[in-house]
């Protein structure tokens, strides 16, 4: 039965990593929800390289899965390898890295969509946005079919006008092969939206039998398994090795002779290109005095033989690929599969949205994902879930779920994009987080969970296992205060741990604090200790060993909290502000910050701008006060 002109409450445009996440929140918290796509074969496609999570990265799945959402529980379904990244530093920047089978992380999430109840999927191109009285009403697809909504998220990635290079030869088209979308860039220009053209790409891909991988380093997973989702149980499973080589000489100098057939420097790409995921001809004019690069050779599935080339992302000429390719150590002889490409496109200036990822100008209407100008599949899931919660709540007439700075990853990424905007596609990095030590990995359920127990995506399967980590971490704190004897057992602990041994008694959480102590230790000595789970013991670990920094980053968050919880009239004159410069100004009257703290975040406005805004919202108050009294 066709669904011409059929009504839902929420249409999700596009079914990428943001679509996906976006889709399946609105529809789960009871909304019926229409997910278009413009091909359902490219459904949480990973047009790039073939991994969830990384440096970061990792923190952002974590609290998409904390938040009820899907890609950690994928992720953890359709793994080939896992490893935790930065192991050798802090627990503030350990992230998680799965390498994926990406055509079975495709179907897992198609399969969520398809089977989702409230959910219709279709392959339809979202052409014209519609809307009356400064509401959104709904859609109009390339072929005329009309939808209506009260609510809409686009999450158009990087088809919008899309356009594909590898080095002379360009062709108008989205990644992968696929087909681009057309009309919806004219659409949001109508309704006043500036567009911007950025710029990523994707290094090409290499047979395996066409490897020599005895010539690279072996890149194992780790052991045990770790995982993603807080719902996960221990994984058991065979996984495969990625390997690492290296560029050198001969290659740089097969790219450099053949720099000027590069888009990139030729000047036939005018768009914004990623700084923080450069091509490897912009590497090597960058980095000009590094001798080589790393290349990780990375597997795209269990039954492929297509191999990704981590780390040369590239729209050189297809000859000046494979010359380059065959300089590196074990690819002498590679065949490539596909070609690397560089792809420019339309987005949004990201400061057209308010902190829920709702748009300023369109009530209803919601972006999320690259079309935001961010990058990387983690990124744009998280906008996805953020801004589908919040178009579900705005449905619902409900109050809009805001995560701050000092609350998630997530937080910071929708306050930097809505707040600071971007130049050029942005990258979440752990320096980004200025609360890191807080907002760990491994703690993003302690965070977000019961804070998003009101939107109804906490499952009570969800809430229970909280409740029951949350019970450990009480249950063991309180066995710690008991005393430990200065006896031959505990100092022999510490003397082999290089530590120093007790003369007197300590209590056990004084112990804990030492950082060559674990909660393992304590327990075969104490055995009256509750046996906890891993995830536990390694939650009162980090906060025994880092403590003292927690403790001053907690006063840090409680400040900017101050600062966040001063608001902002929405209807403030700032052009009227004796005492702010004329570019804060015009940057506070543009971008209309919600409190105090947002707008000492936006570029242009001073501390001594703030200084005068406190000052007035003073005399505001004191007005306001004044008037009541009478």
């Amino acid at each position: 039965m066709a669904v011409f002109g059929r009504q839902f409450d929420i249409i999700v445009a596009g079914a990428g990593h943001a679509g996906v996440e976006a889709a399946l929140a609105c529809a789960r918290m009871g909304l019926s929800t229409l997910c278009l796509c413009l091909n359902l074969d490219s459904i949480a496609l990973c047009a790039c390289n073939p991994a969830i999570g990384g440096t970061s990265k990792g923190h952002l799945v974590r609290e998409i899965d904390a938040l009820g959402g899907e890609m950690g529980l994928a992720a953890d379904e359709t793994f080939i390898q896992m490893r935790m990244l930065n192991l050798s530093k802090g627990p503030a920047v350990h992230s998680l890295r799965a390498q994926i089978d990406k055509n079975r992380y495709h179907m897992r999430m198609k399969y969520a969509l398809e089977r989702q109840e409230g959910l219709t999927v279709a392959q339809d191109e979202c052409e014209r946005i519609l809307v009356e009285n400064g509401r959104v009403t709904g859609v109009r697809c390339a072929g005329g079919t009309e939808y209506g909504c009260r609510a809409l998220v686009i999450c158009a990635g990087v088809y919008l006008k899309s356009l594909i290079h590898i080095g002379e030869y360009s062709r108008e088209q989205g990644p992968s092969g696929l087909a681009r979308a057309t009309g919806l860039s004219e659409s949001l220009q109508e309704l006043g939206f500036e567009l911007r053209r950025f710029k990523t790409g994707t290094p090409p891909r290499v047979s395996r039998r066409s490897l020599d991988l005895s010539k690279m380093e072996l890149q194992p997973g780790d052991e045990p398994i770790p995982h993603f989702s807080f719902l996960t149980d221990r994984l058991e499973r065979e996984q495969k090795c990625c390997y690492l080589t290296y560029t050198n000489s001969e290659t740089h100098s097969a790219i450099l002779s053949n720099l000027d057939r590069s888009p990139m420097f030729s000047g036939r790409i005018n768009a914004a290109p990623t700084r923080y995921c450069p091509s490897i001809e912009d590497k090597l004019v960058r980095f000009k005095d590094k001798e080589r690069h790393q290349l990780f050779i990375e597997p795209e599935g269990e039954f492929t033989d297509e191999m990704y080339v981590q780390g040369f992302s590239t729209s050189l000429p297809r000859d000046v690929q494979q010359l380059a390719l065959r300089t590196v150590p074990g690819l002498e002889n590679c065949e490539i599969m596909r070609w690397g490409y560089a792809i420019e496109y339309d987005c949004i200036d990201p400061t057209e949205l308010d902190p829920t990822l709702g748009s300023k100008r369109v009530a209803g209407l919601y972006f999320a994902g690259q079309i935001n100008g961010s990058s990387g599949y983690e990124e744009a899931a998280a906008q996805g879930i953020l801004a589908g919660i919040n178009a579900a709540l705005f449905v619902k007439n409900e109050a809009p779920f805001i995560l701050r700075r000092s609350d998630a990853y997530i937080g910071v990424l929708a306050d930097d994009l809505a707040t600071k905007g971007t130049n050029e596609p942005y990258r979440m990095m752990t320096s980004r987080a200025e609360y890191r030590l807080v907002l760990r990995q491994d703690n993003a359920d302690l965070r977000l969970t019961e804070a998003a127990r009101r939107t109804g995506l906490i499952s009570d399967a969800r809430y229970d296992r909280l409740m029951y980590k949350k019970d450990e971490l009480i249950r063991a704190k309180e066995a710690l205060s008991a005393v430990a004897p200065p006896n031959a057992t505990v100092n022999g602990l510490l003397i082999s741990r290089g530590e120093s041994p007790l003369v007197t008694g300590a209590r056990l959480d004084r112990l804990l604090r030492r950082s060559t102590v674990s909660y393992t230790d304590l327990l075969r000595l104490f055995p009256e200790l509750p046996d906890i789970s891993e995830e536990a013991a390694f939650e009162l670990e980090t906060e025994a060993h880092y403590g003292g920094y927690i403790e001053r980053e907690n006063e840090r968050i409680r400040r900017f909290e101050g600062q966040e919880s001063v608001r902002l009239p929405a209807d403030i004159d700032y052009s009227a502000i004796s005492g702010l410069r004329i570019e804060a100004r015009q940057k506070l009257s543009s971008l209309r910050p919600l409190n105090l703290g947002q707008a000492s975040r936006i570029s242009g406005v001073s501390p001594a701008d703030i200084a005068v805004l406190l000052i007035k919202l003073k005399e505001m108050n004191e007005k306001r006060r004044g008037g009541e009294a009478e």
